[in-house]
């Protein structure tokens, strides 16, 4: 339930709204706007006399959320959310943000190639695995701590933000040390008792839709985040599973518009989950800006051929580079822009 105020409303009108909300046993969370201020009402189990807040004065209408996600729809809140991270950068504005590296850390070699190479290109976060979740017990699981200790020498050198993956409650305490960003990854997404954690944590969230996942669900997973207190959640669009093995998913860029239209939060794209081919990732990345993405995340490695893990879809640095030329002049079509790595940005 949202309660909108009157755009004249003053500010005892709107305390008297949230102690109304608050008797009555529920939640309330005021939301200024540019013309007037609303309040959610979290909790509703069906029994809330509207009435009783409809006659409060300031208070000009009582609507109604019939979705089953509140916090991540427009009706809760119509502007889109912008996340504002260190460095001058945001995600959800009018910049793109490409988020680019290596599916995993593998040495602090390599991890210092790869951040060099991709903000020479011009991305502003760094992308890698210390965690890895693999289909395989025996697969390459990441290096853990010690990766995540490259991740933070990475981000010293090059001023890149790092964005990586925790698996458990354990590992995101962790992560959350190091990381910019905490990515909660596709086979996670419906983890409720980590997403529950990462409500918590204060932190930026980039969340990933599940292998088989419709978007109700991936928004209801952003939910349990935003329900939890942290506002900061940035979706994913990764590709879905197919019966078609063309592509390792389908990528699913209709998501994109879906998204915008019914959530607030910003979403952004993963072209090479969503194909699994290299060859396939820059023309998907260009269809993604084009589609509305806020930003991409994309794998590249100094060495694909020997990577410890997704080599077949990381681009090398050369593709990676072209990719950014093409990205950028789309973004600039539309009316966007690429974000530049700090100390270029103006």
């Amino acid at each position: 339930m949202l309660i909108v105020m009157r755009h004249d409303a003053p500010e005892e009108d709107i305390c008297r709204v949230v102690a109304a909300i608050e008797e009555m046993g529920y939640q309330a969370r005021p939301m200024p706007g540019k013309q007037r201020t609303t309040v959610g009402l979290v909790g509703n189990d069906g029994r809330v006399d509207g009435s009783r807040l409809a006659a409060l004065s300031g208070v000009q209408e009582i609507l109604h959320v019939t979705k089953p996600y509140k916090q991540v729809s427009r009706e809760w809140k119509a502007e889109p959310t912008v996340i504002r991270l260190s460095g001058g950068l945001s995600i959800g504005g009018d910049e793109v943000v490409v988020m680019a590296g290596p599916c995993s850390v593998e040495s602090e070699r390599q991890i210092l190639e790869a951040a060099r190479c991709v903000r020479e290109a011009g991305a502003t976060v760094l992308r890698a695995g210390a965690f890895k979740p693999r289909s395989s017990p025996y697969s390459f699981q990441g290096l853990g701590q010690p990766g995540l200790r490259m991740l933070a020498r990475a981000r010293e050198e090059t001023g890149l933000l790092i964005v990586t993956e925790a698996m458990d409650a354990e590992g995101m305490d962790l992560v959350a040390d190091v990381a910019d960003i905490i990515q909660i990854g596709a086979r996670n997404m419906q983890n409720y008792s980590l997403l529950k954690h990462a409500g918590r944590s204060g932190k930026p969230i980039l969340l990933k839709r599940g292998l088989s996942a419709t978007i109700q669900e991936l928004l209801l997973s952003a939910e349990y985040i935003l329900a939890e207190g942290n506002p900061r959640v940035i979706l994913c669009e990764r590709g879905i599973r197919s019966f078609d093995q063309s592509t390792r998913n389908l990528f699913d860029l209709s998501a994109i518009a879906v998204v915008h239209g019914l959530s607030h939060l910003p979403i952004v794209a993963d072209p090479s989950h969503g194909t699994g081919h290299r060859d396939m990732v820059s023309p998907m990345a260009r269809a993604a800006v084009a589609a509305g993405a806020d930003g991409l995340l994309v794998e590249v490695h100094p060495n694909p051929d020997r990577a410890l893990s997704d080599g077949a879809q990381s681009l090398y640095p050369e593709q990676f580079e072209r990719m950014m030329k093409e990205t950028r002049l789309i973004a600039e079509a539309i009316g966007r822009r690429l974000a530049e790595p700090a100390g270029v940005r103006a």
